[in-house]
């Protein structure tokens, strides 16, 4: 895409978890006056408080930022506060919104495979909240090279927002995605975001 982000993106996984939120904060400050301008949380990380640390710590700055965040992973006791349905998704897209004081999420990951729900359902899903403006550009994580193939099949032949980006596990003591994950992404236009770049 023409989204311009930072070589290095700041994951806050331990945010809320083993980093409080004054320390939390401190971590963007020097991160933003190091030229970082990508961020990435998940709104299961550390029950929601990495989303709601980020949110408050790119405050008065959020337009110069580009925030990822992603669903999937469950986020309650409730059978739909999981997955990849469209329920969850339409649920878990307003709920980070809301945790990360915006009204715009830049890159939206679905976290992990979701084999109970067909590829369409939440494609089309992602599709919408493009179109509403809740979400800028749709993403992936951990898919094997077969089932991002598909995905993108199914959004190019119904003229939906396709997947622009892909986050595997990628580092010295990983390397897997480079057989053919690699040039899937080379092929199909798909940035590569890698999560643990230093196996930690």
């Amino acid at each position: 895409t023409g989204l311009k982000v930072s070589e290095v993106c700041l994951g806050t996984m331990t945010f809320g978890h083993s980093a409080a939120e004054d320390e939390s904060k401190k971590m963007v400050d020097l991160a933003i006056a190091a030229g970082v301008n990508f961020f990435d949380t998940a709104n299961s990380y550390a029950g929601g408080r990495s989303e709601e640390y980020l949110g408050r710590a790119l405050k008065g700055r959020r337009r110069d930022c580009v925030v990822a965040t992603k669903f999937f992973n469950p986020i309650g006791p409730g059978p739909n506060d999981s997955g990849m349905s469209r329920v969850h998704v339409l649920n878990a897209v307003d709920d980070s919104l809301r945790r990360l004081q915006t009204d715009c999420i830049d890159l939206y990951y679905i976290h992990h495979v979701d084999v109970q729900t067909p590829l369409e359902e939440m494609l089309r899903a992602l599709d919408d909240l493009v179109r509403q403006g809740k979400v800028r550009y749709t993403a992936c994580s951990n898919y094997p090279a077969w089932r991002l193939m598909e995905a993108l099949w199914i959004s190019d032949h119904n003229g939906w927002a396709r997947f622009d980006c892909f986050q595997p596990q990628y580092s010295l003591v990983v390397r897997d995605i480079e057989q053919e994950l690699v040039p899937l992404c080379r092929h199909k236009g798909l940035g590569v975001v890698p999560w643990a770049p230093l196996a930690g």
